[in-house]
């Protein structure tokens, strides 16, 4: 069985043309014995030449090696054969190079002539020699028995190799054809697997960016007012008691709302099934995400919600601002309806984060929050005024710069447009439009 495509190349350790070692034995052992045959037919072929012995045996050994060369050029081998039939030797090289003629790749207009000729060539030689042979004469077997012998014996000579090489030769091509089916089919598994370890690379990438925007809209807004509301209370402790204890109970409330949240999500991490921690396996990243997902939709204190955040919700988030001391207005254009959850949900969060930078960076500024109702989308925009001068014991929030990131991935993902800049009087506005289908 031959060998293709890169695997002939490694395969390949024979002398010359042979691709084995093993198959130039097989041509070096056929060809001596070719050699030898064609030798010992030589002594009566230089008989019947009138030529020296010497020479007629030395012309049949020469001719009888013909038969090493029989995979690299089989067509010389079958002409050879075809030229020495009428000096009655060459018997076996006649029949190896059929053979290799007709499992060779070579087209079947070629095999068939070359078979042809031998066949024709056979058949005259065997006529004549059976015609001359001296016992014919003391048998009286009719005139149809030389062309049977004749014929019978050109067949039978020139068609079993010729059949038996067709065959080899066919099993051959199917096994490499088979071969490269399976060497094709290993490349694509190859392919598919780099692919799929592609696009799970890239969900595991989309799905940890879910999980950080879930978990920073559960835990920015909440702590950026657990913050405000420290810094109120600890202007306020000596001059108004009451509200003192007003901030510190909203402090309390927030705090244990977002170590509940965080629980959760931790919850989800540190375990692999619902039925409890599981060693040595994985978290997928999605049950970590729907978790932190699950917990974001509670961040606006509602029981209700547990499906997540809606824009009825947007005067509680308002509310809680306000009670951290900011100037904030909410104003509501068209009428109110109801919208996917997703286009609900990312519209409050884009409010949410946009209040939370305003804690951040302009404490103070008064806040104009605008949600519009349009015929096939929804717009919001929140605004605020340059910020006023900082008290020392203003609060200092940290920012890592993913709030504004986080609502454009919120928005885009809907096919929604987000723009954010400051504005000419010194403010910063943030707007958003999301398609209400």
């Amino acid at each position: 069985m031959t060998t293709t495509g890169e695997d002939a190349e490694t395969a390949r350790g024979g002398p010359w043309w042979w691709t084995r070692w093993r198959s130039a034995v097989l041509d070096g052992g056929l060809a001596f014995v070719s050699a030898l045959e064609c030798g010992v037919e030589g002594v009566r072929f230089a008989d019947d030449a009138g030529i020296p012995m010497v020479a007629g045996i030395t012309f049949g050994v020469m001719a009888g090696w013909v038969l090493l060369i029989r995979r690299r050029w089989p067509i010389a081998v079958v002409l050879v054969s075809i030229a020495i039939t009428p000096a009655q030797m060459g018997y076996l090289m006649g029949i190896v190079g059929l053979y290799t003629l007709a499992a060779s790749e070579l087209p079947r207009r070629i095999i068939a002539s070359l078979a042809g000729m031998s066949l024709v060539g056979m058949l005259i030689v065997m006529f004549v020699r059976v015609g001359r042979s001296p016992g014919r004469a003391n048998l009286d077997l009719g005139d149809w028995f030389v062309p049977f012998i004749s014929i019978t014996t050109a067949i039978g000579m020139t068609a079993p190799p010729l059949l038996l090489g067709m065959y080899v030769g066919a099993r051959r091509r199917l096994m490499e054809s088979l071969r490269e089916r399976a060497d094709s089919l290993e490349r694509e598994l190859q392919l598919l697997a780099e692919r799929a370890e592609e696009r799970a690379e890239w969900a595991r990438g989309e799905e940890r960016t879910r999980i950080a925007r879930e978990m920073h809209d559960v835990v920015a807004h909440r702590v950026s007012l657990m913050v405000v509301h420290a810094a109120a209370l600890q202007a306020v402790a000596r001059k108004d008691p009451e509200k003192a204890v007003k901030n510190a109970a909203l402090v309390g409330d927030m705090g244990r709302q977002a170590l509940t949240e965080l629980r959760e999500m931790l919850g989800v991490l540190r375990s692999g099934s619902e039925s409890g921690p599981v060693r040595g396996r994985s978290v997928p990243l999605a049950a970590v995400g729907a978790a932190a997902a699950a917990a974001a939709s509670r961040a606006v204190g509602d029981e209700g919600a547990a499906e997540g955040p809606c824009l009825s919700d947007l005067d509680v988030l308002v509310g809680q601002s306000a009670a951290a001391g900011m100037v904030v207005e909410l104003s509501v254009e068209g009428d109110s309806r109801s919208y996917a959850a997703e286009v609900e949900q990312t519209a409050y969060r884009v409010v949410q984060e946009a209040l939370t930078n305003v804690h951040k960076h302009a404490a103070g500024a008064k806040t104009r929050v605008r949600l519009a109702h349009r015929g096939s989308e929804i717009a919001m925009q929140v605004e605020n005024e340059p910020p006023g001068e900082v008290s020392p014991s203003a609060a200092r929030l940290p920012s890592g710069g993913n709030g504004l990131v986080g609502m454009k991935e919120r928005v885009v993902a809907l096919g929604g447009v987000f723009v954010s800049g400051p504005t000419e009087a010194g403010g910063f506005r943030v707007s958003a439009v999301i398609p209400a289908a």
